[in-house]
Formats: structure tokens, sequence, C-alpha cells
């Protein structure tokens, strides 16, 4: 099913923004000189979200692919058509012959795997190859940056930092640990599906019983030491191995499912020594991400990895335009290494502190407390700027967060379902991810 968007995309986006609306991001997400055809591989996550607004800010014609019809990115002026696909972890099958038939039927310069699809991707990325460009890696070094438990093998390849680790395979190993707290991971899941943090005995037993009705010991089991320290996140896009651009932010204020409700940009050059090692050891093509704890300036910890581009608007806004460096980098060009952007920028994203603060408190007064320094920009939103929902470039990006506020305001304790509504058929599942490994470089 196919679904053309009523609403035409700006001609010229600056033109529609007033001058108090996201200056940073205006002044460097300027109208391409050659605007480009580009299909997202999703749109229900913030990163797709974010990536709509720069696209669209740059005057690209963009489309997106994804099974839910009321996902964020319908809620954009800045999409120009959008199509109902089967769900990846439900259907890779269907996903990818989706995919290969909308790329055959229209044209496309460019498809942006924004999100878990660029695991299926990886796998048929010659069959993608023939109708459009995409930047990826070979389907082994996805692997690596994809498993929670391959990337802790990697660093210790690397010799690069992780809290003290050990890998399991059987449930009656994981049950037997007695050194708490501890952090227990399933080698694949996305912000906190499928992690936990286990302070006690009967925690680790529930922890154990959800991990075994989910099938996660068909693959390694992730148990960590835990390091209570502040959480940062790196992101970066190499060309064949080769790191062009990199940016880190610091959680300032957590979000619903781990994410980030507040982030500060910072300088970490200890960080990109450490990315362009991993980028060159897996000759890495495309964006790549990566979770860690800071310690201390030069004192890192690693603890994920996700094989994308995380959420580029801060970034943009502290001087990394990473997305257009992407773009370039799929449409195989070579451009020169950036130079390290702007620390102290900071951003939020008010659907994540709104759906936070109800997970935390479960109270109308508290919530109602947090629209006032969300909308007064005081507290820790003062001098940032909003991520997300680009009221006054693209008006309809606001009407989610609008209704979830309404819906908590009435309802805190649907925090949860709300969160999980993110956690939806677009993303992979282990189930998904054995049919994929099945196939013999495309689907049967």
């Amino acid at each position: 099913m196919t679904t053309e968007r009523i609403r035409r995309p700006l001609v010229d986006p600056r033109q529609e923004a007033s001058p108090g609306a996201a200056p940073c991001a205006l002044r460097h997400g300027e109208a391409s000189a050659s605007p480009l055809r580009i299909l997202l591989s999703e749109g229900s996550s913030t990163s797709a979200r974010e990536a709509i607004t720069v696209l669209g800010m740059q005057g690209h014609h963009v489309e997106v692919c994804d099974p839910n019809p009321c996902c964020l990115g319908r809620f954009s002026r800045l999409v120009r058509r959008f199509h109902r696909c089967p769900g990846l972890g439900i259907d890779p099958v269907g996903y990818v012959t989706f995919l290969l038939e909308i790329l055959a039927r229209r044209r496309f310069d460019i498809l942006l795997p924004i999100h878990e699809q660029g695991y299926v991707l990886s796998k048929t990325r010659e069959a993608i190859e023939n109708h459009v460009a995409v930047a990826l890696p070979s389907h082994a070094a996805y692997q690596k940056a994809h498993s929670k438990a391959s990337f802790s093998r990697l660093l210790s390849v690397l010799d690069l930092p992780q809290p003290r680790t050990l890998l399991f395979r059987t449930r009656e190993d994981v049950a037997a640990l007695d050194c708490f707290p501890l952090m227990l991971k399933a080698a694949t899941g996305t912000a906190s599906r499928a992690v936990w943090l286990v302070k006690k005995p009967h925690e680790l037993a529930a922890a154990v019983e959800e991990l075994a009705r989910d099938g996660a010991f068909a693959g390694d089991i992730v148990a960590q030491e835990f390091i209570d320290a502040p959480v940062e996140h790196a992101q970066a896009v190499f060309s064949h191995g080769r790191l062009l651009g990199m940016h880190a932010y610091r959680q300032i204020a957590r979000g619903a499912g781990g994410g980030d409700a507040v982030k500060e940009s910072v300088h970490r050059p200890l960080v990109r020594e450490h990315l362009t090692r991993i980028g060159e050891h897996l000759n890495w093509h495309g964006a790549l991400s990566v979770d860690y704890l800071a310690l201390g300036e030069n004192d890192v910890r690693y603890i994920d990895c996700n094989p994308r581009l995380v959420e580029p608007m801060n970034a943009l806004l502290a001087g990394h335009d990473l997305l257009n460096l992407l773009l370039q980098v799929t449409r195989g060009a070579s451009p020169e290494p950036l130079a390290p952007c702007r620390a102290g920028v900071r951003t939020h994203l008010a659907l994540q502190a709104l759906l936070g603060c109800a997970m935390r408190t479960r109270s109308r007064l508290e919530l109602l407390r947090e629209c006032r320094r969300l909308l007064m920009r005081t507290g820790i939103y003062e001098g940032s700027e909003e991520e997300l929902t680009p009221l006054r470039i693209d008006w309809p990006s606001v009407i989610p967060t609008v209704v979830a506020a309404a819906w908590l305001l009435i309802r805190p304790k649907a925090a949860e379902q709300l969160a999980n509504k993110g956690w939806g058929s677009h993303l992979l599942n282990s189930e998904s991810i054995r049919i994929i490994e099945g196939w013999n470089g495309s689907p049967a």
C-alpha cells in the first residue's frame, strides 16, 4: 500500500522559519544545490524524524517506508510520500521484497538505512545497489557492530576499554551469577529492550525468564560489571574504513527506554582515536555510533554500538552536518574530514522528557511542572534547542508530543505503553535475525 502525501513540501524551507526557530539548524542546513531523491528505511524512530527535518530543510525529496501508518515520520510537511511496508521484525522477506519493488518502480538517488534495517540491507546489498546508492559495510562487519556480544569481542581484539564482561550461552550459567549489581544483556536489542540492571537475585531470576521467553539463549548473553558513571554517545561517518567526521555528546537527562531527553555536545579526542581504529579494523562504510561511560577526560568504557547515525540534530546544531557527510559518502564522494565542532551545545527531545518524567514520578503535578520547564526553557532546558519538533518549520511534527502530553496528564501510568509503541515491527528480533541469516545473499 502506498499513500500519497496531501501536503506539498516546502519549496524553500528557510523562508518558512521565523528568526527565532532553530537558528543554528537553519545556518548549517541550507538548501542543497542538487536536491536528491531519498528513501528512508523506516519512519518510527527519533533518528528518522530528525533526519526528515535535516533533509527536508536542505531541499531534498524525502519518502519514507514504515509498517506503522501513524509513525513519527507521517507527521511532517517535509515527507513527499509514505509507503506502508511489511514489518522487518515480523516479515523480513516481505520487507525486502517490498523495498526492492519500490526501488525498481520509483527513481531514488539514495536509500538511507536510518535504523536496524541496515542489518538486512547489508545482507542484500548487491540487490539493493542494482537500483540505488546505499552506504553500508559488509554484512560480517555489520554483525560485529550490531551484536552486543560480538562488539565486546571486537573491543577485546582491539584492546579497547569496556566494563569487565563475561559471555554465557546457557540459562544455568546466567542464573548462577552472584556478583551484584550487574548489567545483563541479550546479544541484540535496541535501547532498553533486552537490557537489565540486576541488583538482587530475584531480579536476576526475572531477567533470565524473560531472556528464555525471547529465545535469547540461542545466542550469547552478556554480563557486565555495573559502573555508575555519566553516559555519553559518539557518532561517526566513515568512507571505506576512513573516519571523516565524529560528534560526541553527554546524556544530561534520561528519557524513555534509556534514550536521551537532554544532551550536550562534548570534545572527546580519545573516543575519536578509538573510533578510527574500529572503523579501520572493520573497513566500515557509512555511519556508526557508540555508547560509553565517561569516567574521566581520558577514561572511557564502551558499552554498546549502533551501526547507524543516531539522532543527528545535536551534531548539526554544534556545527557538524553528519547527515550531509553521509549522503556524500553514499554517492561515492571523498570529502575532507570535518574539524571538531563546538562543545557545550545543549538540545532536548520534549517527547522523551515527558515520557521519562511520567515513568519516574507517575505524577500529574510533576508532569505539569516539566511541561512548564519545557515551554519556558528553564532548569536543564535553559539555552537548549528542541530536536524532534521544529514547530515553526514543520508544524505537524509537534502533534505526537501534544497527544502524548495530553494522554500522560490523563493517565501518567500510560508512559510505558506509549514508549513501547516505538519498539514496533520495524525493528529486528531474534526470530527475524534467524530468518535473515538463513538467506544466501538474498531472500528466497
